[in-house]
């Protein structure tokens, strides 16, 4: 597998009123230690080792925190400055490497694995759409994790979560991320989700006929785009840090890992 993908990964955090920082008394999210080890570079070392990844590009509001979660200052990283919102953090950096394929992450997804992005990336380049989002199916996750609380959104006989993965084939890809600017705010409400693609999606979503095909087809017809799911067989891929029970999840996780 060749490295050509450019990778970016979003860690701009919350504020100083970020709940995880506050609780966990560490600058900022990215910084936070999972196992004795940063979030950040956590992720880093991923996509270090993967057979994928050409390049490495962090957005975040301040480089020094970046110079201060990661073990020792890599040239071969480069940082920029987030925007007000991750989708156009993502797009601004998208469009200064003005490079394709892009592989987008976050800094909290702390159980990330070379192995994950590399079946990602090799589905993502076979498939042939604009864009591709890494899911999870519900019975993937619980079946190794029946304790994790996870939002799964169902979609016909489907039930999936994110995976904070997701390609970016070409330029036309971006359109899926200029929508998700004004989406952010619904990510976690399915509903509102399907609405914003008209009301015989909504419809047929509140009637249980919407499958996640379906769902990518209205995507893709909306936006004007070839959009498809990547299912991946890895529970870990749905789990980030994102409250302490996930950070304890994460660290038992990595215990069994060593």
């Amino acid at each position: 597998m060749a490295k050509q993908w450019i990778a970016i990964v979003l860690a701009a955090g919350r504020g100083p009123n970020d709940p995880m920082a506050k609780a966990y008394c560490v600058s900022h999210k990215c910084a936070l230690p999972v196992n004795g080890v940063p979030m950040l570079q956590r992720v880093v070392d991923a996509l270090r080792q993967s057979r994928s990844v050409a390049a490495i590009s962090i957005s975040i509001e301040d480089p020094a925190i970046v110079l201060a979660a990661l073990a020792k200052q890599d040239p071969g990283i480069s940082i920029m400055a987030s925007e007000r919102s991750a989708p156009l953090s993502a797009i601004v950096a998208i469009r200064k490497h003005a490079t394709y394929p892009v592989l987008l992450t976050t800094a909290d997804h702390a159980l990330l694995t070379p192995g994950m992005i590399d079946y990602f990336c090799g589905e993502a380049g076979r498939n042939g759409a604009d864009f591709s989002a890494g899911l999870a199916r519900a019975e993937t996750v619980l079946a190794a994790y029946p304790q994790s609380v996870r939002t799964f959104f169902r979609l016909g006989r489907d039930r999936v979560s994110g995976c904070n993965l997701f390609a970016i084939g070409n330029e036309n890809g971006l359109r899926i991320l200029e929508k998700w600017q004004y989406l952010e705010q619904s990510r976690k409400k399915p509903w509102r989700l399907v609405a914003a693609f008209g009301w015989l999606a909504l419809i047929r979503f509140a009637l249980g006929l919407l499958s996640l095909d379906g769902a990518f087809r209205i995507v893709s017809t909306r936006l004007g785009l070839a959009a498809k799911p990547v299912l991946l067989p890895f529970a870990e891929a749905a789990i980030d840090v994102d409250k302490p029970s996930d950070l304890a999840l994460a660290e038992a996780i990595l215990k069994l890992r060593n």
